[in-house]
């Protein structure tokens, strides 16, 4: 754990200082557009996204690497003592987005959405990533954690998710559950 304080602490230090402007700032969206949830959601997005993009675009050396076998990573780094922090990671990365898009647009309210929203963005991610050379390690097993990370945070937003119509019925995964009953 100190390799990752010494790692990121950094990036930890500077999004704990940057909170009290987020705050102001979704403070000034909400008086300016009427609306606390819709300015919590945004600012939460970014807040909660940038710097998980910070720390996997940050250069650790030159050089590229890629593994486009899927799950070839995941086997390797239950071998590594370092697994909760690289899984634990992977899943965090697009975690804000997955939990507040749906809260935010009902257009997002559809766990494969959120799911396609995560895989896409880490696409373009580890795309980044190689194509920059900054000594970072492109796999697509990163690809789906990222994704899944997506998709179990809008899960676990699901009751606060926003519907189509004021008048619509529940959302869609509250209807598939309620059918399942």
């Amino acid at each position: 754990m100190n390799r990752t304080w010494e790692a990121w602490g950094g990036v930890i230090t500077a999004t704990v200082a940057a909170l009290p402007l987020a705050v102001a700032l979704a403070w000034w969206l909400a008086r300016r557009r009427g609306s606390w949830r819709n300015a919590l959601c945004e600012v939460g997005m970014v807040v909660g996204t940038a710097p998980w993009l910070w720390m996997i675009l940050t250069p650790t050396g030159t050089g590229r690497s890629v593994n486009a076998v899927p799950l070839c990573d995941l086997i390797d780094q239950l071998r590594n003592d370092r697994v909760a922090e690289q899984l634990g990671g992977n899943l965090l990365v697009f975690a804000a987005l997955g939990f507040l898009l749906p809260i935010r647009w009902a257009w997002f309210a559809d766990l494969w959405r959120l799911l396609m929203v995560g895989a896409v963005l880490s696409i373009v991610v580890e795309m980044s990533q190689f194509a920059s050379g900054i000594g970072r390690h492109s796999s697509v097993d990163d690809v789906l954690v990222n994704a899944i990370g997506a998709m179990l945070a809008g899960l676990a937003s699901n009751r606060w998710w926003v519907s189509s119509s004021p008048e619509a019925a529940p959302t869609k995964l509250s209807a598939r559950r309620a059918s399942c009953s």
